[in-house]
């Protein structure tokens, strides 16, 4: 495993990348360029950048209309303040009528720490999932974070792309494809699967390794990085090992495992499963590590609660 980095740097960073590539790529920000880091688009590109100040509801609309005109706009603040302060905006005025607006949005889950739940995210996923013309990403390494970028400019439609904060360790090697719909599976199972994204990846990652050193399982580990839409092959494979545990930086109601557990119960597949995240509570302040071994999203809670499960009868 490589050294931790912080995501927001390397996409901040490699927006600059996308502006190089295509003249339509223009940045507008909510006076949070360096909280997003993409400083440097704007010292690049300053008749390309835009800060409306502290109004993301503004900010929203103004990209609607930017888009509506032929660029690309790269929408920058915290997940809390685009998905909720500005949901109105995003529905209404980009995914009606289906602009190319690219929503990044940092500080997703509980990753912001001590920053507390004001501007932390544990309910995005299910704003965002809910509306029409939308797909939604979530990154786990840097050299994903630079594919989805990429990927992103060949999308002529609303994306939103969560972020943790949390410093994460790279879990990609440069060979992987993305994609709208797409998955990666990291680790092959045959005694069940994580399924995952974001800051979770690399814990679930570690998870595998300690239940198949401790417990002789063979516990497979799927990065469900397109989570509108999302991988049903992948999810079936997973839900043929009968052991399924989902794992994710967001409340467990409207998160990556309900998308997933509805989707099981249509088709009626059958399997033991168990969705790890926010209880569905204000979560007090606290640093990041903390938080994710409290609620089972480190790679010990990740594998106790798998091992639990799994001793379920099917």
């Amino acid at each position: 495993m490589s050294e931790k980095v912080f995501l927001r740097n390397v996409v901040g960073e490699y927006t600059q990348v996308l502006g190089n590539r295509d003249s339509k790529v223009v940045v507008v920000n909510a006076d949070l360029s360096g909280t997003c880091r993409n400083k440097s688009f704007s010292d690049s590109f300053p008749n390309r950048s835009f800060n409306v100040g502290i109004a993301e509801q503004n900010m929203i609309s103004f990209a609607a209309g930017l888009a509506h005109e032929g660029f690309k706009p790269y929408v920058f603040t915290m997940a809390p303040f685009l998905s909720m302060r500005a949901c109105e905006q995003v529905r209404t005025d980009v995914a009606y009528g289906n602009k190319n607006v690219k929503m990044i949005a940092v500080y997703a889950g509980v990753s912001g720490g001590i920053s507390g739940a004001t501007h932390w995210s544990i309910e995005d996923c299910g704003i965002m999932t809910s509306i029409p013309n939308v797909s939604v990403f979530e990154l786990s390494d840097s050299k994903m974070a630079r594919k989805l970028l990429d990927y992103s400019l060949s999308l002529n439609k609303p994306v939103y792309i969560r972020i943790g904060v949390d410093p994460v360790d790279d879990v990609y090697d440069d060979e992987f494809v993305i994609k709208e719909g797409g998955s990666t599976e990291l680790i092959q199972g045959k005694d069940g699967y994580i399924l995952c994204s974001g800051v979770v990846v690399h814990q679930a990652v570690l998870a595998s390794k300690i239940l198949k050193e401790e417990y002789n399982l063979i516990v497979g580990v799927i990065d469900m990085y397109s989570i509108k839409p999302f991988d049903a092959e992948a999810l079936l494979k997973a839900v043929n090992t009968k052991n399924v545990v989902v794992a994710q930086d967001h409340n467990v109601y409207g998160g990556l495992g309900s998308i997933l557990a509805k989707y099981i119960v249509e088709n009626g597949w059958t399997c033991n499963f168990r969705i790890l995240g926010i209880n569905d509570e204000f979560v007090s302040m606290a640093h990041a590590p903390f938080l994710y071994k409290k609620y089972k999203l480190d790679a010990n809670g990740i594998s106790e609660s798998f091992v639990s499960l799994s001793k379920k009868e099917n």
